[in-house]
């Protein structure tokens, strides 16, 4: 009998929460067979079957945090291990009691077809997928289809955080024990535009905020509150804040300042659908050197915003409107765009913070 250990997800990542099994005790497993989808800070993964052979144990449950190496799955018999396709670590395991009982009866339910972030999103929300019909190619049940079916839930629930949401609060708990914020704030007039898209708003402070920080690289640092130092960086690596129903994301828009207006929609296209779909790889979530929250799509004007170390710099976009302004001694009405700069005081000057404010709103204006 030989167990198989939670593997090394990568990016220093110490610990993952069991989402859904996608085999039983007793069944036979084929290589690389999915064998249960297991959820980071990050992404739901699948993690497959390093060789063939039957399950004898599966010793974690849904919901249960697991270190990386620790036992997932006892198998009772396997072919011989093949090691270019053994992801995870194999080793002999003593008996396990009680002794297990004979073959289980063929079944004769059909599994039921659900993308791996749909399976993920029922277990959280406690939606039975079987009762479900799906929408996608071939019946695949979504996440759309998950949400349609979601209840409300009890005002009086109470619920432990688990993966994004977990994460984002200890980010946060962090962000405010090291962070000393201030924030300013100022309005972009947008009237030369176009009636924008969403997406062509967002892409439009992408290039703004790629300027501001080409004329003012202190925006664009890392800091090191405890050896108090500060590294400007060359490139420009945007996290753009993405709100999703399993928390908040933020996926890394790279070099923006040396890219044409097609490459970054194109990317900034992937990206979001990547995220919705619970498949961007971790790396893509990290390493960003100054943030964007286009909050203003779902609402609000102006936003007092959280620093998340090494990055000393965060703009939010609020929701933009009709004002009233002067225009050669008249009156007229010109949309509006709100902006806000949360940075980190102890890295950047109020002086450095108002001219990358001015330059980014100047930009937008042009």
């Amino acid at each position: 009998m030989s167990l198989f250990y939670l593997p090394d997800l990568g990016e220093g990542l110490q610990e993952a929460e069991i989402i859904a099994w996608h085999v039983g005790e007793g069944d036979r497993v084929v290589t690389d067979q999915p064998l249960v989808a297991v959820e980071t800070d990050k992404a739901v993964v699948d993690i497959p079957a390093p060789y063939a052979g039957r399950i004898a144990r599966l010793l974690a449950k849904p919901g249960e945090h697991v270190a990386v190496g620790a036992a997932l799955v006892a198998f009772s018999d396997q072919n011989a291990p093949d090691a270019g396709a053994v992801v995870g670590t194999l080793a002999e395991a003593p008996p396990l009691a009680p002794a297990l009982p004979a073959d289980p009866p063929p079944r004769t339910s059909h599994p039921v077809r659900a993308a791996p972030a749909a399976r993920a999103l029922a277990q959280r929300l406690g939606i039975e997928l079987s009762g479900l019909l799906g929408s996608g190619p071939q019946g695949l049940i979504t996440t759309r289809d998950v949400e349609m079916a979601q209840t409300a839930p009890s005002a009086d629930a109470e619920q432990v955080l688990s993966g994004v949401r977990r994460a984002m609060a200890q980010r946060m708990v962090e962000a405010h024990r090291q962070v000393v914020p201030a924030t300013i704030t100022d309005l972009a007039d947008i009237e030369a535009w176009a009636e924008p898209a969403a997406h062509q708003v967002t892409l439009r402070l992408v290039q703004a905020i790629a300027a501001a920080c080409q004329a003012e690289p202190a925006l664009n640092a890392s800091f090191d509150g405890e050896k108090l130092t500060r590294r400007l960086n060359r490139t420009v690596d945007l996290g753009i804040a993405t709100d999703t129903p399993d928390g908040l994301f933020v996926p890394v828009l790279n070099d923006v300042a040396g890219r044409s207006a097609s490459d970054l929609q194109q990317d900034l296209d992937r990206l979001k659908a990547d995220v919705l779909a619970r498949r961007i790889p971790p790396r893509q979530l990290r390493g960003q050197t100054i943030t964007l929250s286009n909050f203003g799509m779902i609402g609000g004007r102006f936003a007092q915003m959280v620093v998340v170390p090494p990055q000393v710099a965060i703009v939010g976009a609020g929701a933009i409107r009709a004002e009233p302004v002067a225009v050669g001694g008249q009156m007229a009405l010109h949309r509006r765009l709100p902006i806000s700069l949360s940075f980190d005081h102890r890295a950047v000057a109020g002086g450095e913070a108002a001219r990358f404010l001015a330059r980014l709103i100047a930009h937008l204006e042009a």
